[in-house]
This record gives C-alpha cells, structure tokens and sequence, in this order.
C-alpha cells in the first residue's frame, strides 16, 4: 500500500464515520433507524446526484478495494453477533400463533418474489435462471432480527404477545432465508460445485457437536479466570475472534459464502451460565462492527447505487417491487397471525414489524450483486425498497397504536405459559443492548 493510498484510506474512514454519525443522528431524530440515513448518505454521495467523479475523486478505485476488505470484516463480524443473539429457544413453545404467521410472512414474500422474478428475468437475470428466481424470492422474504428487536425494544413490545410472536417469526423468516440463500451461492456458482461442498453438513455437525461443547468449556474456564485475574476474559475474546474468522474461512473455501461461516459460530456460542462471557464478547465487538466497520459497508452499498439513468420501465419496476415487497409481508403474517388467533389489530401490527429488512437484506442484496445473480439496476431498485420498508416501519406503528390496538397497551396480553423462552429471548436480545438500531 502506497503512502497516497494510505492518506486517502484514512481520510475516507473518517469521512464515512462523520456523514454516518451524521446521517443516523438525523434519522434517529425523525423517528428511523440509524441505518436509513447511513445507506442514504452513501447514496448522496454516489454517482445518482454527482456522477461517478466525485465518486473517483473521493473513493478512487485501489482505496476502495481496501475499504471493501474492512467491510468484509464488517460483515463478518455482524453475522457473528446475529447468530450470537438469534436464541433458538424462540423456536420452541411458540404455539399456533407463531407457527401461523411465520408460514405465511415467509410462503406468500417466497411465492410472489418468485413471481415476480420470472417477469424480471428476461431484462435484469446475468447468471442461472433458477439462481435468479430463488434470489430474489428469498431476498422479499426476508426480515432483520437485529432491526426489529430493537424496534421492539424501542416501544417496550418486548413482552407483549405480538412482540415475542414478532421475534419468534423472524427467527424463523431468517433462518430459512439463510438456508436458501445458501443454495443460491451454491447455483450461482456452478463452477465450484465440486466435493467440497459436501463437507458442509459434516461441518455443521462438527460445529454443533465438537466446537460448542469446546467453547462451553473454554466459557466457564474463562469465567473462574476472570474472578481472580481482573481481564482475564482477553483469552477468550481473542478465541471467539479467532474462531469466528477461521470459520468464515472455512465456509468460503466450502464453496459458500464467508457470512455462513461467522453467522454459524455466533450461533454455536454457549448461553446460560457457561457462556457467561458471551455478553462481555459482544459488548466488545459491537462497538467496532457497528461504529466504524458496518458504515463503511453502508456507504460503500450506497455507492454502488445509480438512480440517475432510470426511465419509465424501471420505476413501473420499483413499483411492482415495494408492492411485493410490502404485501407479500404484510399480508402473509396478518392472514396468518389471523389464523393462528390473533386479533386484527395484533394481526396488523405483527405485519408492519416484520416489514423490517434493514441491514440484513443489504447482506443479502450485496452477496447477490457479488456473486452477479443481480445486474446494477435492479440492485440499485432492492437497495430502494429495502430502505422503504425499513422506514415505513415506524409510521405503520403508529398508525396502528392510534386506533387503539392492546397489541400496544399498558397490560398487554402474554404469551401462553409454555413460552417463557419467547420472554427470556425478547429481553435479551432487546433489553441490555443500546438503543441504536440497524
């Protein structure tokens, strides 16, 4: 790296921390999260309103390539902390509240993004067919469980039936959707199909069966440490960075995408009193990922989106896109969130806060545009409805809190007694962390 490289790479980490402080402060304040405004600032800044020379000038092609690595480590790093907080005890005991409205917020955006896609295919597919359908229905299926349990957080639903029903269903949503997306990699990829990827689930079962029980052990060695060496807990932060990475290394030499491989190790950390260092952990990583490193990716996503040459044909597209997007999610989980019992206002509530996409459709939206299952413009047109309907979020709520609804009560109604697990997730994932939502 030359000293003009290294001038400019710092520089341009110090612009994209003061317009992303910037820009999420100003969101926070309307009510959004801090994520809308970071991805727009990148917008702002890109080639829509200023063309590609401001773009060169400030971001030139060799310093953004370093900045794509620092994002990379990003991103990794956010996958970790989702599959650290994602508790699969939400899964149990939910009843037929959860498992209703989880079918449809997942079948019906699955259906119609399919649909969809067929239509799109012939004027935006650049690889497979069947990489490009299964794509981009999974990309309208999506929800972000760290944006919508801050959401939820936010508006003390935390333990309220609709919002541990809501954490619930989007543990599910994305479970899935990581598990489909991880067969698009493998479609858009055809070259690397090859015997590596049938280590896969040995690997799994390998994390599941020999490396959780080993950081099980390591979390309560490392916890005695910690009572009689004040820091002690340095050893397994360095252990639960190193591991993460090597296995973000093994998932991308498998064939699939390094995000797997970190998702999968914040998923294996132990809980309860042997993980008591799983807390200090990501008290530690949160800051760096989230403060400097996610909003390199943020406005790096940003750039990459050019709203400056759509015509008539595209923005009939963008439309079509939000309308999917919003009822295939809207209406999936109210149909079911109905079915299962749920009353029409819960029902509707439920809708609107599993409408939230955030960070976690940029992730997905930005394997796609790597991988080329995705061309620019359309790209550019799912960055568009995935800002929408992060921030459509907010006002749906409040719409729906003025009509009344006891989804949004002072004595809310729980759960059933089975699903304690529902509670004890909510205020975990929701509760100690900070207000600020990505």
């Amino acid at each position: 790296m030359t000293a003009s490289q290294t001038v400019l790479l710092f520089l341009d980490l110090a612009l994209i921390l003061g317009l992303a402080r910037a820009a999420g402060a100003l969101a926070a304040r309307l009510g959004q999260p801090a994520v809308v405004g970071e991805i727009l600032a990148g917008v702002l800044l890109g080639p829509t309103l200023f063309g590609d020379r401001l773009v060169g000038l400030l971001f030139p092609t060799d310093v953004r390539d370093l900045l794509s690595a620092l994002a990379g480590v990003g991103i990794a790093l956010f996958m970790f902390v989702v599959g650290a907080e994602l508790d699969l005890a939400v899964l149990r005991g939910g009843g037929r509240v959860t498992l209703w409205a989880s079918a449809g917020s997942t079948l019906l955006p699955l259906a119609l993004g399919a649909g969809l896609a067929l239509l799109l295919e012939p004027s935006h597919a650049t690889g497979t067919s069947d990489g490009f359908v299964l794509f981009f229905a999974v990309a309208m299926s999506v929800t972000a469980f760290p944006v919508l349990a801050r959401v939820i957080a936010d508006r003390e639903l935390a333990h309220t039936r609709v919002g541990t029903t809501a954490l619930a269903c989007a543990a599910i949503t994305d479970l899935l959707a990581w598990t489909l997306l991880a067969v698009v990699v493998a479609l858009a990829t055809g070259e690397r199909f090859d015997w590596r990827l049938a280590l896969v689930v040995p690997y799994v079962a390998v994390m599941a069966t020999v490396v959780r029980p080993l950081l099980h052990r390591a979390g309560r060695f490392g916890a005695e440490r910690e009572r009689d060496t004040p820091g002690g807990n340095r050893s397994f932060l360095a252990l639960v960075l190193g591991g993460l990475l090597a296995s973000a290394a093994v998932t991308e030499w498998l064939g699939l995408h390094y995000i797997f491989g970190a998702f999968l190790f914040g998923a294996v950390l132990p809980r309860g009193t042997a993980g008591r260092l799983r807390d200090g952990v990501l008290h530690r990583v949160e800051p760096l990922c989230g403060v400097l490193l996610l909003p390199v990716y943020f406005v790096l996503s940003g750039l990459k989106v050019d709203l400056s040459q759509l015509d008539l044909t595209n923005l009939g597209e963008l439309a079509a896109i939000l309308a999917v997007a919003i009822t295939g999610k809207f209406l999936g989980a109210y149909l079911g969130a109905r079915t299962g019992g749920l009353d029409t206002h819960q029902s509707a509530a439920l809708g609107a806060l599993l409408n939230t996409r955030g960070l976690t459709e940029l992730v997905i939206l930005g394997v796609g545009l790597e991988l080329g299952v995705l061309d620019t413009t359309l790209y550019s047109l799912m960055v568009v409805m995935a800002v929408t309907t992060t921030a459509l979020t907010g006002p749906l709520l409040n719409w729906i809190s003025r009509s009344g609804s006891p989804a949004f009560s002072g004595d809310p109604p729980r759960l059933e007694p089975s699903s304690g697990p529902f509670r004890d997730s909510a205020t975990a994932s929701a509760g100690p962390r900070p207000p600020a939502r990505r």
